[in-house]
């Protein structure tokens, strides 16, 4: 299982290198992890952009340009050709580059020619547990708004299918909500509750689902006990449900700038991994993204 996220960078290290296609490379930030990714030894590259552009940013940057490249200015294009890649077996993974994120995102989901496996994507943030060792997941944080029961099942097995490639043997799941008790006038916890009674009845596979959880006595034993909160994901949650993308999203965030937390990002459900990093990114936090991706491919 991986520990911790440094943890991470190493076993991703030690594995065979797998190759990631970016589309719309043209872009400086996109160049420098590229560069200190190949470095580390987490990746092999595929560039895929305006050649023109990418190579005078490379000269005017002082920046390595000796990758594959594939010329192609329309971003269009570029997301497409880069599915493409995937598609043929020439590479493992795609990435986000500089282009919008619904033209990348219209190439992935295509259904005749994209990676979609008919399911919904959804994103999952990953850092280093608070409380134990191992690695929080905490979803969805970037992509589904306002998700229904059926996708909140489907964000869940998605977390899930990532808890398994990471080593995790039947991850602990916590639906989190603002209370742990069931109130009619708050539906996060009616949902949850039937989320919960899903996977016992094994609708959801290979994990132990629980909740409504608040977020204290989902994670930590000492606020799970305190409040009299029993069960196997109580106080030991692996994997961490939010009801909507506003209470993901300001998590995530609270999590980078308050608590100073590296995070690495995934996007699951198609039929390879996604990376879908932001421009706020720091450096560290794209190559853990990258590291991710390469390992579970």
């Amino acid at each position: 299982m991986i520990k911790n996220l440094n943890d991470l960078i190493e076993k991703t290290k030690n594995r065979e290198k797998r190759k990631i296609a970016i589309a719309a490379a043209e872009d400086i930030d996109i160049l420098e992890v590229v560069e200190k990714a190949v470095e580390l030894g987490l990746a092999d590259f595929i560039l895929i952009g305006d050649k023109e552009k990418i190579e005078k940013i490379a000269l005017e940057n002082n920046k390595k340009c000796d990758y594959e490249l594939i010329d192609e200015a329309n971003h269009k294009k570029a997301a497409e050709k880069a599915v493409e890649l995937v598609k043929k077996g020439m590479a493992h993974g795609i990435m986000k580059g500089l282009l919008h994120t619904s033209t990348f995102l219209r190439a992935v989901l295509n259904k005749e020619k994209g990676l979609n496996k008919g399911k919904m994507i959804s994103q999952i943030s990953v850092f280093d547990k608070e409380f134990g060792e191992g690695l929080q997941l905490l979803t969805d944080c970037a992509m589904s708004i306002e998700p229904s029961l059926k996708e909140k099942k489907e964000i869940i097995e998605n977390a899930v299918e990532l808890s398994l490639k990471i080593g995790y043997n039947k991850p602990k799941v916590a639906l989190l909500s603002a209370v742990e008790v069931i109130n009619p006038a708050i539906n996060d916890t009616l949902e949850a509750a039937v989320l919960s009674k899903m996977a016992d009845r094994g609708q959801i596979k290979n994990a132990v689902v629980d909740g409504p959880f608040a977020l204290d006595n989902a994670i930590s034993p000492e606020a799970a006990a305190h409040k009299g909160i029993k069960g196997d994901v109580a106080g030991q949650a692996d994997v961490l449900v939010v009801p909507n993308l506003q209470v993901g999203n300001v998590l995530t965030k609270a999590l980078t700038y308050y608590a100073h937390k590296d995070v690495a990002a995934a996007v699951m459900g198609a039929d390879a991994p996604i990376v879908m990093t932001s421009r706020t990114d720091s450096v560290k936090n794209k190559l853990l993204s990258i590291a991710l991706a390469s390992y579970i491919s």
